[in-house]
């Protein structure tokens, strides 16, 4: 799901390029230059951070429900590029993308000139998890000396460290690159423990199997929030075009709302809408199910009184986290070289289009 775990693997594969990258940024296209097409409609790509998921639910739903074309948008929403979709974004090859503020942090770090407009997920979703048929693992502690299947992040480590050392152990673990899943690397005996996302894998396990043993970031040690999961943009895009920007965010908005407020029309939605994603919509249901009953995306009391306006960028909690990713000199820039200051997540959001 997206954000960041899988979306970290992605940003291993978009940091090698991002050199390339961000040189080529001037010779690349240029979003904000309008092309319309055959109904005078503006086209704007959407790009997804991985597969379609409950996590871009809202996007899917904007264009079913015509909420990108009554703000005279033309959306067409495709496949991850290899590199990431935030090198995407930086380089004008897509509009907007699903992403999350780590992602943001790390990529400008790189040298890249990405934002995120609206932040949907509001507290952390990602679980680490153990099968639960390995008796051995009661607690995160139960990690030191296992085989943890990553896809390469030092970030990651950085978590798992913390939990084990929260929990009374020395943070000591082997790795193994995770091949086509997680599940099937935990399944096959080649790792003890891997990460997921309580929104869907966790409900894939509670549904399908293998059942699982999980434990939160928040309850042993690791600060902030990592998985600020929201729409990015590209900062050049925001300064010469914010009228496409902000019409862009607001209809993106009203797709996550409804969702919230219509989780099972809104999951017929996506699995009608990405039929190549060949989702059950049983899965998909319990999926925003697990979403709306968890308020991942927001306190729906405060949303709907107004004391908090759904899509707001929770900056605090994601410098919480930056700051701590920093302190384990878990960030590098395009050279690989350490960075011990952490990005500024003020920076790296704007609330100023969701109004």
């Amino acid at each position: 799901m997206k954000n960041s775990i899988f979306s970290k693997a992605i940003t291993i594969l978009g940091a090698i390029a991002m050199l390339v990258g961000v040189t080529a940024c001037g010779q690349s296209n240029d979003s904000t230059k309008a092309t319309t097409d055959g109904n005078g409609l503006k086209k704007v790509t959407f790009m997804l951070s991985w597969a379609p998921d409950t996590n871009h639910i809202g996007v899917y739903v904007a264009k079913n429900k015509g909420y990108f074309k009554q703000a005279g948008l033309d959306v067409d929403i495709v496949a991850v590029a290899q590199a990431g979709a935030e090198q995407a974004v930086n380089n004008g090859m897509a509009d907007f993308a699903l992403s999350n503020l780590t992602n943001v942090g790390t990529y400008t770090l790189k040298g890249a000139k990405i934002k995120q407009v609206l932040q949907v997920q509001q507290k952390p979703s990602a679980i680490w998890c153990s099968l639960a048929s390995n008796t051995s693992i009661k607690s995160p502690k139960d990690f030191d000396g296992k085989t943890f299947a990553t896809f390469g992040s030092n970030e990651s480590d950085a978590v798992i460290r913390r939990m084990i050392q929260t929990d009374g152990g020395k943070g000591t673990f082997d790795k193994v690159t995770v091949g086509t899943s997680t599940f099937q690397t935990l399944s096959s005996g080649k790792a003890d423990f891997g990460g997921f996302y309580a929104t869907w894998e966790g409900v894939q396990a509670d549904m399908y199997g293998p059942k699982l043993n999980c434990f939160t970031e928040p309850d042993y040690g690791v600060p902030g929030d990592a998985d600020t999961i929201g729409i990015i943009t590209n900062t050049k895009t925001i300064s010469s075009n914010p009228d496409l920007v902000r019409k862009f965010t607001q209809a993106a908005k009203k797709g996550y709302e409804y969702a919230y407020s219509h989780p099972d029309d809104a999951a017929e939605i996506l699995v009608k809408e990405a039929p190549d994603a060949n989702l059950k919509p049983a899965f998909v249901k319990k999926s925003m199910k697990t979403i709306v009953d968890g308020q991942y995306w927001g306190d729906p009391a405060k949303i709907n009184d107004g004391s908090f306006v759904f899509g707001t960028n929770d900056t605090k909690g994601a410098q919480q986290y930056f700051d701590f990713i920093a302190e384990e000199n878990a960030y590098t820039d395009s050279h690989g070289k350490v960075v011990h200051t952490a990005p500024q997540a003020k920076d790296l959001a704007t609330d100023e289009f969701l109004k």
